[in-house]
């Protein structure tokens, strides 16, 4: 993959919605460059997801590897749904980093990879950029109630399955599961709004 230039324009704001949705349009006809390209406009953000549920750069890098490689295989199941592409692709990266999480609790001692696919190195506007979208979350998360937080963080930042939350707050399954969605609805529409 290439890296982005410094002064490119892209790298200053969050990349262009219809953009992102035809390179994976183009992905999905195995266009190569087009994977090389949305690594560019996405691998920033998609790193700071899998870093921050995996607390390791080394670790986080080699979910990067694996989250392009799902991306490359499974580009001609996204569909335009309005949502933004972005999302599909937080997703990835997320379950991605989440199944190494877990592969980690359950095999303690796991060998270093080869060949990672390491990510660029932020501009100061990346990281600005990145850094006002975190303080934007966390405003958000903090207008949510406490359990409510503390089951979107738990599920979504640390990497615990819902009946893991479920069990901790004494909850059924499924109330875990409507008190996840509506908290996400809840954080979409703040952070939309």
């Amino acid at each position: 993959m290439t890296e982005a230039k410094e002064g490119d324009k892209e790298d200053s704001a969050p990349p262009p919605r219809d953009r992102v949705e035809e390179l994976i349009a183009r992905v999905s006809l195995g266009e190569r460059a087009a994977l090389s390209e949305l690594y560019d406009l996405t691998s920033a953000k998609l790193f700071a997801v899998s870093l921050r549920v995996l607390g390791e750069r080394q670790s986080a890098e080699d979910a990067m590897h694996d989250t392009y490689v799902k991306i490359w295989k499974n580009a001609g199941r996204y569909r335009v749904t309005g949502h933004s592409p972005m999302t599909w692709l937080i997703t990835i990266a997320r379950n991605t980093a989440i199944d190494r999480l877990r592969a980690r609790r359950n095999h303690a001692h796991v060998g270093d990879y080869e060949d990672t696919l390491a990510a660029p190195s932020q501009t100061p506007e990346q990281a600005t950029i990145v850094a006002s979208d975190a303080r934007r979350i966390v405003a958000c998360l903090d207008t949510l109630p406490e359990d409510r937080r503390a089951a979107i963080t738990g599920a979504y930042l640390d990497g615990q399955s819902y009946a893991e939350l479920a069990e901790a707050a004494k909850v059924p399954l499924n109330t875990m599961r409507t008190w996840l969605r509506r908290g996400l609805i809840a954080l979409r529409e703040c952070m939309d709004g």
